[in-house]
This record gives structure tokens, C-alpha cells and sequence, in this order.
């Protein structure tokens, strides 16, 4: 985006979408991203063999619509973060709605379980690594918000750089899901969540280096 483009953009208010955006190219940006991670996964991971078997769970069904909803929730906030004078006041809430799913889903399935069973619903069997492949697969994507944030023009870098890669988080778990045999509301509610988190508070540190202008 020029300077002049951008100067006439804040000048004629909020919402007004910046001229000649090549949108075909972000989405190509985009998507080489997500492909890189889905590499990446497939990779370092493989896809689960047993998904039909996990889609006659109802526990399954309420992971695939937090995933998908996160990362709808981050595509939407990385775009509006990355206009200047785009209105933002509705995001806290898009990004709460998929987070209050899952938290009262899990809240759900500790109250129903056996003492017992409460700690393993928490910690799972793969705790210990979940977070940090959520947060490797997210990389790509990562790199490709960026790319496309700096030929935007965003003002509120600290802001921007959290939304690309809470984007980032968001999408690499959709790619983790694909492997990841977890399906229990508390665990996803806690280390799905903090897989998305690192990457973006790791966007909010770098997003003034980064997307300066």
C-alpha cells in the first residue's frame, strides 16, 4: 500500500477498503503456507488411520467445530488487524465465542466423569508435545500472514503481530488435529489453546520489527 493510498484511506473513515489489493496473491500466500504446514505434518507425523472410528464419537464432532471455528476466528482477525482504520471492536468477541465452546464443553465432561478419569481427560497422552507441534506447524503459516501484513500497512504493530499469529496457532492446530488423537474438551480447551498462544505472543514481541513501515 502507498503512503498517499493510505493517507486518503484514514481520511475518508473506518472500513474503506485500500485500492488495487491483490487479493489473488494473499490467498496464494495463504495457502502455500498452510500447504508448507500440512507437509510439515505429514512429515513429522503422519494422519490418524482410525477417523472413522473417531467420527462416531460426539467428542469428535466438538473438536472439529472448535478447530474450524478458532481458525475462522484468527482468518477474520489477522484481516481486519492488518487494514488501517478497520473497525476491531467485535474481535475479542469472535475470538472468545469458540473459546467459550470448548470451555463449557470441558466444563461439561469433568462434571460427568469419574473422579478417576479427570486428570487423564486434562493431561491426555501427548501433553507433553502437543503444544510444541502446534506451535512448530504454525511457522509457515506464521511467515505468510506476515508477508501479507507488511504490504498492508497496519498501524497497531503490537496488535497486528498477536493477530498473525494467533491466525498462525489457530490454522497449525486445524493441521494438527489431523494427527493428534486427543479429543477430550479439557485437554483441547488447555493445550490447543496455549498452542495457539505462543504464536501469539511471539506476533505481538516481533510485530514492531516486523511490520514497520
Amino acid at each position: 500500500m502507498k503512503t498517499d493510498d493510505l493517507i486518503d484511506m484514514l481520511a475518508s473513515g473506518p472500513d474503506l477498503a485500500a485500492p488495487k489489493i491483490p487479493v489473488r496473491r494473499f490467498i496464494l500466500l495463504v495457502a502455500t503456507g498452510f500447504l508448507a504446514s500440512v507437509l510439515l505434518m505429514l512429515a513429522l507425523l503422519g494422519v490418524r488411520s482410525n477417523f472413522d472410528e473417531m467420527a462416531t464419537l460426539p467428542a469428535f464432532w466438538v473438536k472439529i467445530v472448535f478447530v474450524i471455528a478458532l481458525a475462522s476466528a484468527g482468518g477474520i482477525v489477522a484481516a481486519r488487524l492488518s487494514m488501517p482504520g478497520a473497525r476491531t471492536s467485535m474481535l475479542p468477541v469472535l475470538i472468545a465465542a469458540p473459546l467459550l465452546l470448548i470451555w463449557i464443553a470441558a466444563a461439561v465432561s469433568l462434571m460427568h466423569a469419574a473422579p478417576g478419569e479427570r486428570s487423564h481427560l486434562f493431561w491426555g497422552d501427548t501433553w507433553r508435545y502437543c503444544t510444541l507441534l502446534i506451535t512448530l506447524l504454525s511457522l509457515p503459516i506464521f511467515a505468510a500472514v506476515l508477508q501479507i501484513m507488511r504490504q498492508l500497512a497496519p498501524t497497531r504493530l503490537h496488535l497486528a503481530g498477536a493477530g498473525a499469529g494467533f491466525a498462525a496457532g489457530a490454522a497449525a492446530i486445524v493441521v494438527y488435529s489431523m494427527h493428534c488423537p486427543e479429543i477430550a474438551a479439557p485437554f483441547l480447551g488447555f493445550w490447543y489453546v496455549l498452542g495457539a498462544a505462543i504464536p501469539t505472543i511471539l506476533g505481538a514481541l516481533i510485530g514492531p520489527r516486523i511490520l514497520r513501515w
